[in-house]
């Protein structure tokens, strides 16, 4: 394999572990410099395409040739990723993204803070004028939110200097607006401050996605309106509802006002911690890293986030003088202000930065269980044994399952998995012998007793964990054989289904405790296979076994008649009725003489 072979198959191997949600992307050359951003709705389906053998373009082509390394942020919808990705754009200016030099700026909108403030769309943000809320990408959104908020409320349209002291001088006159009912004409005392700064209120609420109260309102309305059967006047307010609903829903604005913080989050295991670092300015992402941190000694949470945020203020060179985390560390930066949000825009940035280092921790798990498929039997089968309190690592695990129809062809089956894997040729099948009628109790004890006394008496290796595909009567009736009978010691768990026969939790003690297990986690994906494959296993034996029975005949009994002999009797007489009933010399031609003889004799002794 050459060089760019390998180069080519190492990044298809980060594209394969990158997530299928809104985020954007940046391509770094062998000098580690940024050569090109984009966003996605879809990072991994996005990504991947520039991998494919079908790509001719001849740019793209080019770009694919400079990449050495793939990097990407996560975030929670497309406008956002649009946003981030003109962010970077702006900040590092990739060569492969001349298109997109322009360094525009996407609108925002202010509410100013006049004695009656303005609401207005804008593109340059002046410190101290007011709010800016913001920016948005799509023009679309912004125009029907200021549609919406200009058919609500009777804002001022106006550059007039209002204060108090102009207005009680009557300085100002009505203007047409006010006549076409699109202002209350603050400008002449017609609406009070304290009236309008309510609506304003409302507004700012609408701007940063807080909608409750504004729609609970919008509702009430709606229905008063159509209880006086205006229904018309409702459909517009419900038009003006619709519009704030999807507005919020589409969109999570930070207001601009957030000029400079940095935001910290943190996800550790065992030997690692990942570190999340976002740096915010007027509302947008413009750096977002995370960095694996190997732990030496028991370090705790706090000690690790506090030694990153250090680091990572000192490798990036920044001077926020505020700091987002998740929990309060014991650490004082001067002239820094650290803050654990409970709600609000900073509480969104917070978990944003949460949702990076969640994905990136899954994503460097992923990789490494490509590098190395048996460290993540290993980690399961550890986790396993932590959530039981086992001496060892359950390397060896045996489950057991009864199949049978109202007592019928009862059978059981064993699967065995080592090391987190179905050992197959150590599978085993039962016949139930001394159980009769539907009793899965007494069959499991059966099975259960013939299976590990004989492992004891041929000195077999016993397994480290036995689960039983049941709740808690079949682990007791394991623990009787188990421990009362043999006098062995193996950890015994189980299985439960819910009433949709689906596994819903695991059994460990006696007394059975319900040991939580997340039900995504790799662990109860594990067990939910083991019980999976051992149910799969016993009901195939026991079909077999059912088929066999239901295609027996009576010359089945026969000694001297074997079953191809049977099924050229059968395919040409149709039944054993008819093979009776038919003439020797007829038997003769069909089997030959010794084979007829021997149906003769059979069906004469039989009389």
């Amino acid at each position: 394999m050459t060089k760019d072979e390998e180069r080519i198959a190492r990044l298809k191997n980060i594209v394969l572990n990158m997530p299928e949600c809104p985020g954007c992307y940046q391509y770094f050359d062998k000098n580690k410099n940024i050569i090109y951003v984009g966003k996605a709705k879809n990072l991994k389906r996005r990504v991947s395409s520039y991998f494919l053998k079908t790509v001719d373009r001849r740019k793209t082509q080019i770009l694919v040739s400079k990449i050495e390394d793939v990097n990407y942020v996560v975030v929670p919808t497309d406008e956002d990723a649009l946003l981030l990705e003109n962010n970077l754009i702006k900040k590092y200016k990739p060569r492969y993204n001349i298109l997109l030099k322009d360094d525009k700026t996407y609108p925002s909108v202010c509410v100013t803070n006049e004695y009656f403030p303005r609401v207005f769309k804008t593109r340059k943000i002046i410190n101290g004028t007011g709010t800016y809320y913001g920016p948005f990408s799509h023009q679309g959104t912004l125009n029907n939110m200021l549609e919406l908020i200009n058919k609500m409320y009777k804002v001022r349209k106006c550059r007039l200097p209002l204060t108090e002291a102009n207005i009680a001088a009557g300085k100002y006159n009505i203007c047409l607006e006010y006549h076409i009912k699109n202002c209350m004409a603050p400008c002449v005392g017609h609406q009070s401050r304290e009236e309008y700064m309510e609506m304003i209120k409302e507004i700012k609420e609408i701007l940063k996605g807080n909608t409750r109260i504004v729609c609970e309102e919008m509702m009430k309305k709606m229905q008063s309106l159509a209880s006086e059967m205006k229904f018309e006047e409702a459909a517009e307010i419900k038009r003006k509802f619709d519009l704030a609903l999807e507005f919020c829903e589409k969109s999570e604005v930070i207001a601009s006002s957030y000029q400079n913080i940095d935001v910290f989050s943190i996800d550790d295991e065992e030997k690692s911690a990942f570190i999340n670092y976002l740096h915010i300015t007027n509302g947008c992402i413009n750096q977002a890293f995370t960095f694996e941190y190997k732990k030496r000694m028991d370090e705790t949470k706090e000690e690790m986030l506090a030694l990153g945020i250090v680091e990572m203020r000192e490798r990036y060179k920044s001077r926020s003088k505020e700091i987002v985390v998740p929990f309060e560390i014991d650490t004082e930066l001067k002239d820094i202000t650290i803050t654990v949000p409970v709600r609000g825009d900073k509480k969104k940035l917070l978990d944003l930065s949460k949702m990076n280092v969640r994905q990136y921790r899954i994503d460097s798990l992923k990789q490494a269980e490509k590098l190395n498929p048996e460290q993540r039997s290993t980690n399961i089968l550890k986790e396993l044994q932590k959530k039981l309190g086992l001496d060892k690592i359950p390397m060896q695990i045996e489950c057991f399952d009864n199949s049978n129809i109202s007592g019928t062809d009862a059978v059981a089956g064993c699967v065995v998995f080592k090391q987190a894997k179905p050992a197959r040729s150590e599978y085993r099948k039962y016949n139930i012998k001394t159980v009769e009628g539907p009793d899965d109790y007494a069959s499991m004890s059966e099975v259960v007793y013939r299976r590990y006394s004989r492992m004891i008496e041929e000195n077999t290796p016993l397994p480290d964990l036995i689960i039983t595909d049941g709740g808690k009567g079949q682990m007791e009736v394991v623990r009787k054989v188990i421990q009362d009978e043999l006098k062995i010691d193996i950890p015994i768990a189980g299985l439960a289904k819910d009433n949709h026969h689906r596994t819903n939790e695991l059994l460990f003690g006696f007394p059975q405790k319900n040991i939580g297990v997340e039900m995504d986690s790799p662990l109860f994906k594990f067990l939910t296979r083991i019980q999976d494959e051992v149910h799969r296993y016993a009901i195939t034996f026991h079909r077999d076994k059912r088929s066999k029975h239901q295609v027996e005949s009576e010359l089945d009994k026969i000694k001297g008649i074997g079953p191809t002999t049977k099924n050229v009797l059968l395919k040409h007489f149709k039944s054993v009725k008819r093979i009776k009933e038919a003439k020797q010399t007829e038997l003769e031609e069909l089997i030959g003489p010794a084979k007829a003889k021997i149906l003769n004799d059979y069906w004469t002794s039989e009389k």
